[in-house]
């Protein structure tokens, strides 16, 4: 089994149930190194109480933007994502839940065309999917405003998907490539008219095993048996403090190299 059909049976799961979305939103803040990395960057460009025009590019489950919507109270978040379904979840949540200032609506990132609307444009785990990921960049700089950034999130070159050549087959799948180069990234942002400010790896050594015990290994036993998966509890009671202890320290770490990238560029 792989990962995203294990994540498309926890987002039906929770489809039109508000309570089971935002218990679903706080195990993906739990488990997900990415997300710890994501905020953790976002706290670090803005104050709570910024006023901001932002775009989630590629929203998917939207916990991003429920995070947004609940940390930059004087923000209004505007999001698309391919899947008709995730867009049409995302509206009813927010909906059902009071977030009047989050809209959703299905969308390409290779065809939208705004021009000088947003002060912030989240793209997490995204980019990895887009085989015109030039075009793309270059409609963020568009719909950028002066002085506005640009938040990427997206798997590296050294092993990022789970793969370690280039032919390797990816363990998350759907993937146009494997991942970036810094040197890759930072010169197609840069060619798309913005300035990186900042570039680090994450998912690091401590990471790296932290994605392996905490999501790999279980996906891997789900799909494997299904009594495996009644042992999963079990399981976890075991790991999950140890798996957390290393996210922990992969955030705190100055990761030389890693296979997650997080880029920040600005206009």
């Amino acid at each position: 089994m792989k990962y995203d059909p294990v994540k498309k049976v926890f987002g039906d799961a929770v489809a039109r149930r508000p309570f089971l979305r935002k218990v679903f939103y706080r195990v993906l803040d739990l488990m997900f190194l990415r997300t710890w990395h994501v905020k953790k960057e976002i706290r670090g460009l803005f104050g709570r109480n910024e006023k901001l025009d932002i775009f989630d590019a590629g929203m998917g489950f939207g916990q991003y933007s429920y995070f947004l919507a609940r940390h930059f109270r004087n923000c209004t978040i505007f999001g698309i994502d391919v899947k008709d379904e995730q867009v049409d979840d995302c509206n009813f949540f927010f909906g059902k839940s009071g977030y009047s200032n989050a809209k959703f609506e299905v969308g390409d990132l290779t065809k939208i065309d705004y021009r000088e609307k947003y002060d912030f444009i989240l793209n997490v785990d995204v980019m990895e999917h887009i085989v015109e990921d030039e075009l793309v960049l270059q409609n963020f700089a568009r719909a950028l405003r002066k002085g506005g950034k640009l938040l990427i999130n997206t798997p590296s070159d050294l092993g990022g998907s789970d793969a370690h050549e280039h032919d390797d087959e990816s363990f998350i799948e759907e993937h146009a490539r494997n991942g970036y180069s810094k040197e890759d990234i930072t010169s197609k942002v840069e060619r798309a008219g913005l300035k990186v400010v900042n570039f680090r790896y994450a998912y690091g050594k401590f990471g790296t095993i932290s994605w392996k015990f905490g999501i790999k290994y279980p996906i891997i036993m789900a799909g494997a048996s299904k009594l495996l998966i009644l042992i999963l509890p079990l399981y976890y009671l075991f790991t999950l403090w140890f798996v957390l202890i290393l996210m922990w320290l992969d955030t705190k770490s100055n990761n030389k190299e890693g296979t997650g990238v997080i880029l920040v560029a600005e206009k």
